[in-house]
């Protein structure tokens, strides 16, 4: 990455920051350059490996906005994060193909696709010719249609199947890193994101390492009766369960305490392997 080779054997996390009005949590926290630098310094100071940027809020009915608009929104934030913090690696939370190879050029080291390819035609193509890890993520629809299309005869075979195929056609375009996301929340209800959690391990036999978004989700807090604002130890419950499930990347608000989780479940695990129960 970016000419660094970066492993995934221990898991790592990524800090989002959203230079969006209207995110569900943080819309509008991070719109200035000043904002931004303090929340990417803040991200990197708690120990995230990624910093994660995005333009577009795909929460459900989110309204959409022009792709210039995007542009002008993530470009001048990943170069100013990059000019105050050159050896961070960034990523963009794009799914236009365009708006991902324009940041890439800007310094970007990894494209986030929520729409796995099904948005921009362009994608697959852009991001194999780009020669960066891409993160492909299962939906369906668009963030404003996502909510009424979740008719699922079986959610996790559907969404490896989904995803096997697609893994095909990238690898066929020569993409070489590639990380999967099962797509919390995304035109899935929330016991289909449940369902999906208790059965990341599944996912394992595609062979690529998996990133985890549940951070302040509707799956957390609707459960717990509570806001997003109060979502934060019930983030890092799910978190825990999936790092026990195999998760390699933490998409998270809260870095700090995604770190901690890591550190925790990473001592759990080589305990047991000192002890001979692995």
């Amino acid at each position: 990455m970016r000419g660094d080779l970066l492993h995934l054997a221990d898991p790592v996390v990524m800090g989002i920051l959203n230079v969006t009005p209207d995110s569900f949590f943080d819309g509008g926290s991070y719109t200035t350059e000043a904002q931004i630098l303090l929340r990417a310094e803040r991200i990197l100071s708690e120990g995230a490996t990624f910093i994660d940027v995005g333009g577009y809020s795909t929460r459900p009915h989110a309204p959409d906005i022009p792709e210039e608009e995007e542009r002008a929104r993530v470009l001048p934030a990943i170069r100013c994060i990059l000019k105050a913090f050159p050896r961070a690696y960034v990523s963009v939370d794009t799914f236009r193909a365009r708006v991902a190879q324009s940041a890439v050029e800007a310094g970007a080291c990894l494209v986030n696709d929520v729409s796995g390819g099904t948005l921009d035609a362009r994608m697959f193509e852009t991001v194999s010719q780009l020669n960066v890890p891409y993160v492909l993520m299962h939906t369906r629809g668009t963030p404003q249609t996502m909510t009424r299309l979740t008719d699922y005869r079986d959610v996790t075979l559907e969404v490896l199947d989904d995803l096997q195929k697609k893994i095909f056609a990238l690898r066929s375009l020569g993409q070489k890193d590639i990380l999967l996301d099962v797509g919390f929340g995304f035109a899935k209800t929330r016991e289909q994101s449940f369902e999906l959690l208790e059965n990341l391990n599944y996912f394992e036999a595609l062979r690529a390492p998996l990133l985890v978004g549940v951070s302040r989700k509707s799956m957390v807090y609707q459960t717990l009766g509570t806001t997003a604002a109060e979502a934060l130890n019930g983030t890092t419950v799910l978190n825990t369960l999936a790092l026990t499930k195999g998760a390699s990347v933490l998409r998270v608000h809260d870095v700090r305490e995604a770190v901690e989780a890591v550190k925790l479940h990473g001592m759990m695990v080589r305990t047991r392997s000192r002890a001979g129960l692995d």
